[in-house]
C-alpha cells in the first residue's frame, strides 16, 4: 500500500496542510477514532491575526512577552506575517469569519494581547466549525480509527508509518510522511484536550533517536471545570474574560490583581497559578462571575459554552474553575521549513511540533493560527520536493501492545504528573516522579504503546530537571 503523502492526525494542521496538496498526489490521513476527535474541534476562541502590517510588530511583541523572549523570532515572524493572509485563505475555501450586520469582522481580545485581534466562527464554536467545514471540504482519503504503532525508517529516511486497523496491523508505505498528531494531554489526570492524545508519536520519535524540545513547557488553562465526570474536562474560552467575565473566590474578591496587575487578562502562565496557588493556599475555590453579562446575550454570543452549563447544572452567574493542562509548547524539533531534524522525508506540524514559536508560554490563539500557517507551508515545501523512494527493508511489525496492567499504571502516571509535573514543581517531586517512571518503565508486565508514553513523560520530567530556574510556564517553587 503506497502512498506520495501520509499525514497522521486530522486536526488543523493535518487537515489545512491535506487542502493545499494537489488532487494528483496519492494522500492518506489516519486519525485514531473519529476525525472529530482532535483539540481542533473543541476549540472556543478564534484565531488570532494581525490587523495589519502595523499591527504585527504588535502581536509578534505580545507573543514574545508571553512567550517569556524564549521564542523564536525567525518562526513567529513567519507566523504573524503569513496571519494576514489567513482571512482571505478561508474565505477563497468559502469558510467566512463571523461579521457584524455591516459585514465587519469581529475581533475579540483574550489575555496577553494589547488589543482585540482574534477572529472567530460561529460564536465561540469556532474549532468545531472551522473542523467541519475543513473535513467537508477534504479532497484526499481518510482513515478513521487507525492507529500509528511504529514509523519505518531506513538509516534516517522515513518511508511510511506502520498502523493499526481495527484488528489488522500492516504498513502503509509513503514519499513522504507528515505528523500532525497533536499533545500530550492524556499525560495528566486534569486535561482540556481530546481522548485521543496520548503521546504516542511523541514516544515513537524518541525510539528511533530524534530530539524533543522544550518539553518541560506545559500550559494549563487557567478555567476549566475539572467536575465534569469526562475524561477531557470542559474549558470556559479566554474569550470570556476578554469581554468582561472576572475570575472571583468564594467572598467575591478579584484576587488575581495580587499576582499581576492585568488581573484576569495576563498571559495564561501567570493566571493558571494564581488561581492554583490561591485556591491552595486560602483553601477556597475560584469561580468565573459573569455578572456583567446579561444571559440572552452570553448565550448568543457563547452558545456552546452555555450548553456546557446547563448539562453540568451550573449557576449561569457564578463558575466553578480550575487550572487544567491544556497545551504543549515542546514538541518533535523541527526545523524552519517543519523538517523533523536529523529525518529525511518527515515532517511535524501543530502542537506535536516545536519550531520555538510558543517560547515558554502560547499566546492565547496563537495555536489554530499556527497550524493554518504551517499546514499550508508544509503542503507547499512538499509539491516542490517530493521525490518518490524505493524500500528494501525488513519491517518488525510491534507485539504486546497493550498489557493488563497497562490502565492502572496510566492512571498512576496521570496524578504522579499532575502532582509532581504540574503548574507548580520542586525539584524533590521532579526527582520523586523520575523514580517512579523509571520504576515502571522496568516492569516486564506493559504494553509497547503504555512504554512509549513514559518514554515521553520521563523527558518531560529531564527537561524539567535541566531547566533550574522558573520560566514562563515552567514554574519551580524552590526558585521563588
Amino acid at each position: 500500500m503506497k502512498y506520495d503523502v501520509v499525514i497522521v492526525g486530522a486536526g488543523v494542521a493535518g487537515l489545512y496542510c491535506a487542502l493545499h496538496l494537489p488532487k494528483n498526489l496519492r494522500v492518506l490521513l489516519v486519525c485514531k477514532e473519529e476525525a472529530q476527535e482532535c483539540n481542533t474541534y473543541y476549540a472556543q476562541g478564534g484565531i488570532c491575526v494581525a490587523l495589519d502590517e502595523r499591527d504585527v510588530r504588535s502581536h509578534i511583541d505580545d507573543s514574545l512577552n508571553a512567550g517569556a523572549y524564549f521564542n523564536n523570532l525567525e518562526t513567529l515572524k513567519i507566523l504573524s506575517h503569513e496571519s494576514l493572509k489567513v482571512i482571505d485563505d478561508l474565505e477563497s475555501f468559502g469558510i467566512a469569519v463571523d461579521r457584524d450586520q455591516n459585514g465587519e469582522i469581529l475581533y475579540t481580545k483574550e489575555g496577553g494581547h494589547q488589543k482585540a485581534r482574534i477572529v472567530h466562527f460561529d460564536g465561540d464554536g469556532s474549532g468545531k466549525f472551522l473542523h467541519t467545514q475543513l473535513l467537508k471540504k477534504l479532497p484526499h482519503e481518510l482513515w478513521k480509527d487507525t492507529q500509528v504503532l511504529d514509523l519505518i525508517f531506513e538509516d534516517q529516511k522515513c518511508l511510511g508509518v506502520i498502523v493499526k486497523k481495527n484488528e489488522d496491523i500492516f504498513a502503509v508505505w509513503a514519499n513522504c510522511v507528515v505528523l500532525a498528531s497533536g499533545g500530550v494531554g492524556g499525560l495528566y489526570t486534569y486535561h482540556t484536550n481530546a481522548r485521543t492524545l496520548s503521546a504516542d508519536l511523541h514516544g515513537i520519535i524518541l525510539k528511533h533517536g530524534f530530539k524533543l524540545k522544550d518539553m518541560e513547557m506545559m500550559q494549563f488553562h487557567p478555567t476549566a471545570y475539572i467536575e465534569a465526570p469526562s475524561a477531557r474536562k470542559p474549558l470556559i474560552s479566554e474569550a470570556v474574560r476578554g469581554e468582561g467575565g472576572k475570575i472571583v473566590d468564594s467572598l467575591g474578591r478579584r484576587f488575581l490583581f495580587a499576582y499581576d496587575e492585568r488581573g484576569e487578562l495576563a498571559p495564561r502562565d501567570i493566571v493558571a497559578r494564581g488561581i492554583f496557588e490561591y485556591c491552595q493556599k486560602e483553601n477556597k475555590k475560584a469561580f468565573l462571575d459573569l455578572s456583567s453579562f446579561k444571559q440572552s446575550e452570553f448565550e448568543t454570543r457563547f452558545p456552546n459554552i452555555f450548553s456546557i452549563f446547563k448539562q453540568y447544572g451550573l449557576e449561569f452567574s457564578k463558575i466553578p474553575v480550575f487550572p487544567a493542562f491544556h497545551y504543549c509548547m515542546g514538541g518533535i524539533a523541527v526545523d524552519i521549513e517543519s523538517k523533523v531534524i536529523g529525518a529525511e522525508n518527515l515532517y511535524a506540524i501543530g502542537e506535536c511540533a516545536n519550531n520555538g514559536i510558543h517560547g515558554a508560554n502560547r499566546l492565547a490563539s496563537n495555536s489554530l493560527l499556527e497550524g493554518l500557517v504551517f499546514g499550508k507551508r508544509v503542503a507547499n515545501e512538499i509539491c516542490h520536493s517530493l521525490m518518490p523512494h524505493k524500500r528494501c527493508i525488513k519491517l518488525n511489525i510491534p507485539s504486546n501492545l497493550f498489557m493488563p496492567r497497562d490502565l492502572t499504571l496510566k492512571n498512576e502516571l496521570r496524578a504522579l504528573m499532575w502532582d509532581n509535573v504540574g503548574i507548580m514543581r520542586s525539584k524533590i517531586g521532579l526527582k520523586k516522579a523520575l523514580e517512579k517512571v523509571e520504576e515502571m518503565l522496568e516492569s516486564q508486565e506493559i504494553g509497547e504503546m503504555f512504554i512509549l508514553r513514559l518514554r515521553v513523560a520521563r523527558e518531560i520530567i529531564l527537561h524539567a530537571l535541566a531547566r533550574e530556574k522558573s520560566l514562563g510556564a515552567h514554574f519551580l517553587t524552590d526558585d521563588v
